[in-house]
């Protein structure tokens, strides 16, 4: 009865370009929706995509997609196997995301969190809507087998509390898009870590993300990133919680922000799992200091003149310029460095994807933040070393 990922998009990819807008809109909600189960290894059905088809034409609404799927797994009772318990679950809170995505309605606050959760899973874990009262721990493969360490059980109600004031006093005026998209994947990152959910925590901060992401003025989502690269942002998560200083593993919000960047900016960011593993080391870049800091291709060309530097080394003296003056401006950058003031923004540019950099305050009268110290190491290298990488991640 299971349902392949890449045909469930097909047939709703259909209806979006048929190009009527309260199909589109339906259809975009059920991608996110079944997408979403993927964080946590669940597939839906052939029944769940049926139904949600006749939900897509106006066939029927939400109540009764939610009736027929509960009518449909209790002629199942006491007939099912594990899997078959797994695909219940799937169907079943996809369902639920979908109308909670419909609904015009949200309210920024620790209750609607725990009311998400009791939505989405109420019938299907007993502990629904409520905070845990026991540590957890989780052995990850994007982390080698380690785990976050998430908050403890005797204080989740007042973290979550503090997290909540935190962002609700946050003043977004003044800041550019990416700054914005920066503070949103701190938080988001922070919400997350809390774990206040035994189980089901991925998909409840996700879809609490997105409803307070349409409530901030972000409206046209695109949801399709979260139907293929659910996967993709709960390791992003994962990621910006972990550090292993013996390892030179630090935190970082780098691939949160690629993802939200590609979700609310419409950027095509490279969203790759792989890359996501702390072994994980991608391959040498360049950069052209003296034309903008266009790429090296290694096809052949020529250099231009000044030559062509492999970007860490002039990157860690960026750096060191950034920690010793924080607000020093890009000309004075370009001029210390010798370099392009087009090769300096790309280098900034590159350094703030990496997570390594942060701006804080206006252009005109902010200062930079570095967040790791890594002018000493180099930021790309020509190698990875993860020898059991999965090249389908």
């Amino acid at each position: 009865m299971l349902f392949g990922r890449g045909n469930m998009i097909r047939d709703f990819e259909e209806y979006i370009r048929q190009g009527e807008p309260g199909k589109i809109e339906k259809s975009q909600i059920w991608q996110t929706a079944i997408g979403l189960q993927q964080v946590d290894g669940l597939t839906p059905s052939k029944y769940l995509i049926e139904t949600a088809k006749e939900n897509i034409e106006g066939g029927i609404v939400f109540d009764e997609v939610k009736n027929r799927i509960d009518t449909y797994y209790k002629t199942l009772s006491g007939k099912q196997t594990d899997a078959d318990e797994r695909t219940e679950e799937a169907d079943k809170v996809s369902a639920r995301i979908a109308e909670i995505l419909s609904e015009k309605t949200f309210s920024f606050s620790p209750v609607e969190y725990l009311n998400i959760h009791r939505r989405l899973f109420s019938g299907i874990y007993k502990f629904a809507g409520k905070i845990r009262d026991y540590n957890i721990t989780k052995a990850e493969w994007a982390l080698d087998g380690e785990t976050v360490l998430y908050a403890s059980a005797d204080y989740l109600k007042e973290t979550l509390e503090y997290d909540f004031k935190e962002e609700k006093a946050f003043v977004y005026k003044g800041l550019s898009k990416q700054q914005i998209i920066e503070h949103i994947a701190h938080f988001i990152a922070y919400l997350w870590q809390i774990h206040i959910f035994g189980e089901g925590n991925t998909r409840t901060t996700a879809v609490f993300l997105i409803k307070y992401l349409r409530k901030l003025g972000f409206k046209n989502i695109s949801n399709n990133l979260f139907a293929e690269h659910s996967w993709y942002f709960r390791n992003a998560l994962l990621r910006a919680n972990y550090e292993d200083l013996s390892r030179g593993v630090h935190k970082t919000d780098k691939y949160l922000v690629r993802f939200l960047s590609n979700l609310l900016l419409g950027e095509n960011n490279r969203l790759k799992n792989r890359e996501l593993h702390i072994n994980f080391q991608s391959a040498n870049e360049t950069i052209d200091e003296n034309s903008g800091g266009q790429k090296n291709d290694s096809g052949g060309q020529k250099k231009k003149s000044g030559g062509q530097k492999k970007w860490p080394e002039k990157a860690a003296k960026l750096l060191e310029l950034l920690a010793a003056k924080p607000d020093i401006t890009r000309k004075e950058l370009s001029e210390t460095l010798q370099i392009n003031p087009s090769a300096v923004q790309k280098y900034i540019e590159k350094l703030k994807k990496e997570g390594i950099i942060i701006r804080e305050g206006s252009d005109k009268k902010g200062i930079w933040k570095v967040i790791n110290d890594t002018a000493k190491q180099p930021l790309i290298t020509n190698h990875y070393e993860y020898k059991n990488f999965n090249p389908l991640l």
